[in-house]
């Protein structure tokens, strides 16, 4: 059995939607997305920052190894920032 990651399950992803603060046009943005091109203008459009398996899953130290868990968890912690065990 291949294992995969069940935070990369894309039957899950849901669109919404967000406005361009270059030029107003509202386009859509998915829930796996942290920044789209604007259709209309090219300006980057960015969310603001979404958890990642880091900040929720108890296997994603291991997964996705040491160095990568710290990029993406919030400060090496939890995302409610806090140190991991408190």
């Amino acid at each position: 059995m291949i294992y995969k990651c069940p935070g990369q399950d894309t039957r899950k992803r849901s669109p919404e939607s967000i406005i361009c603060a270059g030029c107003g046009y509202i386009t859509e943005i998915f829930s796996d997305e942290i920044k789209i091109k604007c259709p209309k203008c090219g300006n980057l459009i960015y969310r603001g920052r979404l958890l990642s398996c880091a900040d929720y899953c108890k296997a994603a130290r291991e997964c996705i190894g040491e160095k990568r868990w710290s990029e993406l968890s919030a400060e090496g912690g939890s995302a409610y920032g806090g140190k991991e065990g408190e």
